[in-house]
This record gives C-alpha cells, structure tokens and sequence, in this order.
C-alpha cells in the first residue's frame, strides 16, 4: 500500500498487541478502540503497563505482537507521517526549563515542520493562559504552568490522536479546571483522547468510557457508578480470580 501524502483517521484500533521486555510480558493480547470526539480513560495500578501501551499507541514501541491501525493505516505503512497526526504528553513534560515559553514554542513548532509558526506559537500561549509569561524561562513557572505549556507543545500541530500520562499530578484546583475545560475542547474538535490517571475522582464526569489495565490485561470498565466505584469492583473481582492478589 502506497504511504499517503496526507494521514487522517477517526478510530484507532488495537488488536491483540502484547510488549515484552526480556522474559517480562508489559502487555498481553490487549484490544481497544478509541474514536473521534470521545475521551477514554485508562486506569489501573502501578505496573499496570499503561506507560508501555502508551508507548505502543505512539509508535515509539513496537508491539511484539498483534497491531494497531489508525483508520486504515498501520505505523509502518503510514510511515513518518503518521506522528504528525499524533500528539503525546508524557510524564516528563518536555521542556527546556533553560528557554522561555515562547521559545520552546517556536522550537517544537520547528521540529513539527510547520508553518505560520510565530501564529501558532501566540495562539498557544494565549490558550495556555501564559501571554503574559512569553518571555520568562520555564525554569521559574510553577507545575501548572508548566502543564499547560507541555499540552500546548503537543498540540501545536493540530494532531489527530491525543495521548496524555497522568496530565492532573501535582495540579492545585484551578490548573485542573484549565485542563479539564482544554480536554472538553478537544473532545468537541472530534480529536481522539486517550487519559492515563490515577485521578479517579477527578475525571468521573469528563470521561466517556474508562478502561482498567491490570497484569497487562485490559478490560472495559461498566458505565454506571462512579467511576472509584466500578474501578474497585473491577480490582475486588479480579483479585477473587487470581486468589486474592493485592490490586
């Protein structure tokens, strides 16, 4: 299949994709799909491997088994191109605590290949709240600050699958509001957003559909209760079954 000269999709779909490290298996025939205009949540404990499936849905791993699609497209097939349709908020956020805002900015803009990129770079400190920090270093913002400024550096190319690793540690409640207001947005834009949090309380309401990952296992949580609610009962159900492991 020839590569496109423009990727888009509206689903990514992983199909039985298992990750191993040496003799540790991180991922076992896990399955999802996640579409347009949604916000999944993934949960699980430490260890869990949602950093690794992450990783996978990224394309800086490779599965060692199974595979993902993005529409039509797998990473091989769709090629390099296909990471411009992608936009990822690891743990480490990123920066260069060294440049200012604005020149952070400008410099992923640059790597991204984009155009128009003084435009850009305004348009996302505005959206981050930070105009008026522009020229400050990163080094001197508060963590808040620093999360809505890594969020903008991924989403500064407009990508088409969001995936973002625990965005609400060490947020005091007026970044939280910020962030769940800026998913809110992405959501209506029809991006595809994927959420690794342990913030269960904090994300019951915003998600439309959470999935818990255990033992690199993956199941679909029920979607009535709360979400602590049906995460315990998923956790107490799963112990019985394995002879009361520990969640």
């Amino acid at each position: 299949m020839p590569r496109p000269s423009h990727l888009d999709f509206d689903q990514v779909v992983a199909s039985g994709v298992s990750r191993s490290y040496g003799r540790r298996r991180a991922l076992r025939h896990v399955s999802l799909c996640c579409r347009g205009g949604e916000i999944v949540g993934l949960v699980g404990p430490n260890g869990a491997g949602k950093s690794t499936l992450l990783g996978v849905l990224s394309t800086l791993a490779e599965p060692s088994s199974g595979e993902v699609r993005y529409g039509k497209w797998t990473a091989r097939g769709a090629g390099t191109r296909l990471r411009a349709q992608i936009g990822f908020l690891s743990h480490e956020l990123q920066l260069y605590p060294e440049l200012t805002a604005r020149e952070n900015l400008a410099f992923f803009a640059g790597m991204y290949g984009l155009d128009k990129v003084d435009a850009r770079v305004e348009a996302a400190l505005e959206t981050a709240a930070l105009s008026d920090r522009a020229d400050d270093v990163v080094e001197g913002f508060s963590r808040g600050m620093r999360q809505r400024l890594a969020l903008e550096r991924a989403l500064l190319h407009t990508p088409r699958l969001v995936l973002l690793d625990e965005p609400f540690t060490g947020l005091d409640e007026s970044a939280v509001a910020a962030l769940m207001h800026r998913l809110s947005l992405l959501r209506t834009d029809g991006r595809i957003v994927l959420v690794v949090t342990h913030d269960l309380d904090t994300v019951d309401g915003l998600l439309d559909r959470a999935l818990m990952l255990r033992h690199g296992r993956i199941r679909e949580l029920p979607p009535t209760g709360t979400l602590r609610e049906r995460y315990r009962v998923e956790v107490q159900e799963a112990s019985s079954k394995l002879g009361g492991v520990s969640a």
